[in-house]
């Protein structure tokens, strides 16, 4: 599902483009017709250093960093290319150095990263575009990202000719609610100019004044408020755009990388996960063209936060009089697993998250085998509905809904008012909350207050926590690994960032430690076991392996979706 309105995929050729031979570096190799002379070094191994070109979004050719020497084929007087000895065209190299962003791969094209000329020339841009940059990189956010320090290192001088004092350009402009300009660091290559317009469709940047003067600004009548503004801290490649709720927390250098997915809504963008000691510094879009291109939303990149609040819960516990009291996690599960077990199975409710990974789901299929007899359980799930911005963002709040529906949990929320009266006719004795709150699902506060039993399993206090019989503390996404489907049919794994805080427990943990009280199957000790006991017992997931979904993720077949 590639994004709907990017017209521009400098990176992807399309499928039927033809071969073409090009002379790189000193050999020939094949390349699609009309691919960006970057991507076609990239496909090689070689890097043609740039800054304003991105493959997602138009050619400016600004910059002037990734001139490179073209050499085209040699024509003899019938107007036909002359031939070497081994039958390849001989080449004529053009005295004057082009912009690799804004030329395409053709028959003969001939491409030199790393001549004399092309080395000076690297030079030359570099001191240029450094002779007003200010020396503030002990401080700068961008500091261990920074292109301008990379290259500087890379392909500058080392030195400077310029003696003259340093243009001052503004700092910390607030431009919108989540990002901060420091106009001096900008080097104008405007890619976040065309990201606005083209892919936020919010076309409110643009560069102002004239020659050694110019700088980014803002139209003075607008804000940057695209639920889209922080990608563009992603694609600056220098400090210049830095995002309030990450700058001046941590160095790059010190956050631990994992890749993971987006569980904000049911789009399921590709993530980075940054963290150090425990804690979560900031989520950043991951490369995927089937589900987020290089994108993400502020909404989703932000959506960490709450795995940190201060009203996490953080230990086991049972309700006596005065209050929750702490206990040990065998000793907890035993005693939930005898209170199931002692209950008439039609006289219980599973109230689920579409938060959960597929893992879980499938336990807690299992779970309502282990307690049903001959009786049904009543299992649903509580949808999340939102706004769609025909972008990435989607109206599904939840991220596992399909994966839910594929595994017999639930998805629409169809039955809920169904439960609500399953409660008020004493149906429904006893209710157990998966990561979620009865009371905002829509069961009155004294309808709960009627059950013999509720249990609850989640991460933050909520209404039903605060009067359930039993807490259990599970675990955020950043805490946990398994797998999730998406809107567009794509199962994708989440992997585990930080540990649990306090004494909570991943939720997959959790369930088996109750499947196994109540005497059932054990499914596996880890998520690849249970990963593999799910793929042979659902039709949908047959022929997945846990390794074989990757980094990017597999999607379903089309029965399946």
């Amino acid at each position: 599902m590639a994004l709907i309105r990017n017209p521009f995929d400098h990176d992807l050729p399309s499928a039927d483009s033809p071969q073409v031979h090009v002379h790189l570096d000193g050999k020939w190799v094949d390349v699609p017709l009309g691919l960006n002379v970057i991507e076609v070094a990239r496909r090689f191994g070689k890097l043609i250093p740039h800054y304003c070109y991105h493959p997602k979004l138009s050619i400016a050719g600004n910059c002037r960093m990734c001139l490179f020497e073209m050499g085209t084929p040699k024509l003899g007087p019938d107007r036909k290319p002359v031939l070497d000895g081994e039958g390849r065209p001989e080449l004529q190299w053009v005295p004057r150095p082009q912009i690799a962003c804004a030329t395409t791969a053709f028959e003969g094209l001939g491409i030199r990263t790393a001549s004399p000329l092309v080395e000076s020339c690297q030079k030359g841009v570099m001191e240029f575009l450094l002779a007003n940059h200010p020396l503030d990189c002990p401080i700068c956010d961008q500091a261990g990202e920074c292109k301008l320090q990379e290259y500087a290192f890379d392909y500058g001088k080392g030195r400077s000719q310029f003696g003259e004092e340093k243009v001052r350009k503004p700092k910390r402009v607030d431009i919108g609610p989540r990002i901060l300009l420091d106009d001096e660091r900008c080097i104008l290559c405007t890619r976040c100019i065309r990201f606005a317009r083209e892919i936020a469709d919010d076309d409110c940047l643009g560069i102002t004044e004239r020659g050694g003067y110019n700088r980014l600004s803002i139209h003075p009548d607008q804000r940057f408020t695209s639920n889209y503004s922080l990608n563009t801290a992603d694609i600056c490649p220098v400090g210049a755009l830095t995002t309030k709720d990450f700058r001046f927390r941590m160095r790059a250098w010190f956050l631990k990388e994992t890749q993971s997915i987006c569980v904000d809504c049911a789009t399921g963008c590709n993530v980075t996960i940054g963290s150090r000691e425990g804690f979560v510094y900031r989520l950043t879009p991951r490369v995927n063209e089937a589900v987020n291109s290089h994108w993400m939303c502020d909404q989703g990149r932000l959506g960490f936060h709450p795995i940190h609040s201060k009203h996490r819960v953080l230990e086991p516990a049972r309700r006596v009089e005065t209050g929750l009291f702490p206990g040990e996690w065998p000793l907890v599960l035993g005693q939930v697993a005898e209170s199931l077990r002692k209950l008439e199975p039609s006289s219980l409710a599973l109230l689920v998250s579409a938060r959960l990974t597929n893992e879980e789901l499938f336990l807690v299929q299992r779970l309502r085998e282990s307690l049903r007899g001959e009786s049904e359980i009543f299992t649903e799930v509580v949808p999340r509905k939102g706004q769609a911005d025909g972008l990435l963002r989607s109206d599904d709040l939840n991220p596992n809904s399909k994966g839910a529906r594929i595994l017999g949990i639930g998805a629409d929320g169809e039955k809920l008012p169904e439960l609500r009266k399953r409660i008020e006719e004493g149906k429904v004795r006893a209710l157990f909350c998966l990561h979620e709150d009865a009371i905002g699902a829509g069961v009155p506060e004294e309808m709960l207050e009627r059950l013999s039993l509720l249990v609850w399993q989640g991460i933050l206090e909520d209404k039903s926590c605060e009067r359930a019989h039993w807490v259990l503390p599970g675990a955020s996404f950043a805490e946990k690994s398994g797998s999730m489907v998406n809107r567009a049919g794509q199962v994708q794994r989440l992997h585990r960032a930080i540990p649990t805080p306090g004494r909570a427990k991943e939720d997959v943990w959790i369930l088996r430690g109750l499947i196994l009280a109540l005497g059932g199957e054990d499914v596996g000790q880890s998520v690849p076991d249970i990963f593999s006991k799910m793929v042979a017992t659902t039709p949908a997931f047959h022929g997945f392996t846990w390794s074989g979904l990757g980094d990017q993720g597999v999607p379903l077949p089309a029965q399946a979706g």
